[in-house]
């Protein structure tokens, strides 16, 4: 116990034993609520608008220049808040992955000088610089949106969060999500322990494709018949404490400051410039 306790005090989180490239809700909550720099202090809703912003920018952004230049300028603000840069080229394999499966279908027969070219009988697939441009330009969008989603994640207090979605979603959307945030640490946990179980019976030895899917398989229905069983439990628990179907966030989140207004401005300015104005190559 004290040598758990020594190294929670010295900032060193274990990893879920799920997989390294699944973000660690317990790690993304210890930085939430231990954060001191100056990004911690910055308004949550300075952070959330910024989050909309980018949001918009990737979607009508078409340059890969620009989704670069914003996934770096993104990155240096991860950096300079003191959070995991390891953890999150980690973390990243779940939205490449996403992007890969996506651009798969998107990247071919796409207008340009051809790279690559695949035919049989009456088919043909051709792939193209312009193809690959695309599949780099929803690379870096993909990056730049995690790395900034896990970076307001990472700098706002749950106490925040849960406040400025009460606020924002109607009923019951923001019971949903609140319940949902809560409830998805006891699954976690829930299905931690049964790959702990599985792994000791010899599951995490190296199989057949189909031995190993069917295991998994296996797996992900009992945690969703589990789930059902816990959700009830902990239902009652909370009625028994007095939960009236409605869970209230009064916490009073700091305002936005004449600073942050000034800079959001500025950032909203130069991307409609950059998008509408400005003509890049690539």
């Amino acid at each position: 116990m004290l040598l758990l306790f020594r190294r929670k005090s010295m900032g060193q989180y274990r990893m879920s034993e799920l997989s390294p490239h699944i973000p660690d809700l317990d790690l993304i909550t210890f930085y939430s609520e231990k954060g001191t720099s100056l990004f911690f202090r910055i308004s949550p809703w300075t952070k959330a608008i910024m989050l909309v912003l980018i949001i918009l920018f990737v979607s009508l952004d078409k340059s890969l220049i620009l989704a670069v230049c914003l996934y770096m300028i993104v990155l240096v603000l991860y950096g300079l808040s003191g959070l995991p840069i390891k953890k999150l080229f980690q973390w990243y394999m779940i939205p490449f992955l996403f992007v890969l499966s996506l651009v798969l279908i998107l990247m071919w027969n796409e207008p340009g000088s051809p790279i690559f070219s695949l035919s049989v009988p009456y088919f043909s697939l051709t792939l193209t610089d312009n193809g690959l441009l695309l599949m780099l330009t929803l690379l870096f969008k993909s990056f730049a949106s995690v790395t900034y989603s896990l970076f307001f994640l990472m700098t706002t207090r749950y106490n925040y969060l849960s406040a400025m979605i009460y606020r924002v979603f109607p009923f019951p959307i923001d019971q949903i999500f609140l319940m949902s945030y809560r409830f998805i640490f006891i699954t976690l946990k829930m299905v931690e322990s049964m790959i702990k179980a599985l792994r000791s019976r010899g599951g995490g030895l190296l199989k057949s494709a189909h031995r190993q899917g069917k295991m998994f398989a296996e797996v992900f229905a009992l945690t969703m018949i589990r789930s059902y069983d816990r959700a009830d439990r902990v239902n009652k628990a909370m009625e028994a404490r007095g939960f009236s179907g409605r869970y209230v966030a009064a916490t009073r989140i700091p305002r936005i400051g004449p600073g942050e207004y000034f800079s959001m401005l500025a950032v909203a300015t130069m991307m409609i410039y950059l998008i509408w104005f400005v003509r890049f190559p690539f």
